[in-house]
């Protein structure tokens, strides 16, 4: 898969994770297992990059007698997921085109 593609997906995927409440890193890691495997590192990575692109927010809490980042969604991290399912509208199409002969026998 295009790496620019996939980098796509697993943004709006994580922003997904926290759409309906804040979350932590190893949560959102067990909320999205059932759909995809994904690392720490990348999860991390991914974070960070929505956080400077101003689509979540992270605010630092004890929990346990640890510090842990907790992420919110923002506006435009929920601008972005909205985008995405138009986005998701146009490739689907493009898929049935491009697939239509597989299924014409």
């Amino acid at each position: 898969m295009d790496i620019q593609l996939k980098r796509g997906l697993l943004d709006v995927c994580v922003l997904t994770a926290i759409k309906s409440e804040d979350s932590y890193g190893y949560k959102i890691i067990k909320d999205m297992k059932p759909y995809l495997d994904m690392s720490e590192s990348t999860l991390y990575t991914i974070l960070k990059r929505l956080e400077l692109a101003k689509m979540l927010t992270v605010r630092t809490s004890e929990h346990g007698g640890r510090l842990r980042k907790y992420y919110h969604i923002t506006p435009a991290g929920l601008k972005r997921i909205e985008e995405f399912k138009e986005e998701w509208r146009e490739v689907m199409s493009i898929y049935q085109f491009v697939t239509k002969e597989d299924t014409q026998a």
